[in-house]
């Protein structure tokens, strides 16, 4: 299976382009690539962000309200799947869950810097290959607290969506 390759496109930003990994985490990249083609990501925005950590979108809108998708199987080391060894560091792409292994959806993270710590723990999908200066805008972002978030971006930082640009 060849590798995919998708673009998110950043209200006011631009956009950031990546490649993902369906030898690693097929059922990850079945379901991300399933809400890209639904328009799913289409106005959430990026709700997390933490410089030199990362920043997360795919699960809340501009007014935080959530939005929801069916959860998956967490397709990585330390919940039995051995096959998916993707490293997080600066620039790849990951699911978001909750405590439990098997609770990722829609919520996704782009790692901002190196965090080896999250080696094994979650399903890591994909790398960005261009838009680094965009990543690092977003992560530059002045935030607030909003509810239980401390790292809401001040302003939102709106997904106007994502192509896909090879399968």
């Amino acid at each position: 299976m060849n590798d995919v390759k998708i673009r998110i496109r950043v209200k006011d930003l631009g956009s950031m382009e990546a490649e993902l990994y369906p030898e690693k985490a097929p059922l990850t990249v079945e379901n991300f690539l399933k809400l890209v083609r639904d328009g799913f990501f289409e106005g959430l925005i990026f709700h997390r962000v933490i410089a030199g950590f990362m920043i997360q979108g795919g699960g809340m809108n501009a007014d935080m309200k959530e939005k929801r998708a069916s959860s998956i199987r967490g397709e990585f080391a330390s919940n039995g799947w051995a096959q998916n060894d993707l490293k997080h560091k600066r620039g790849v792409l990951s699911m978001a869950r909750t405590q439990v292994p098997d609770s990722a959806s829609s919520q996704f993270f782009i790692m901002h810097a190196d965090a080896p710590y999250l080696d094994g723990q979650y399903a890591a999908f994909g790398q960005l290959t261009d838009g680094f200066d965009i990543l690092d805008k977003i992560a530059s972002t002045r935030t607030r607290s909003v509810g239980w978030y401390d790292d809401v971006p001040a302003t939102p930082i709106v997904i106007e969506g994502m192509d896909i640009l090879s399968e």
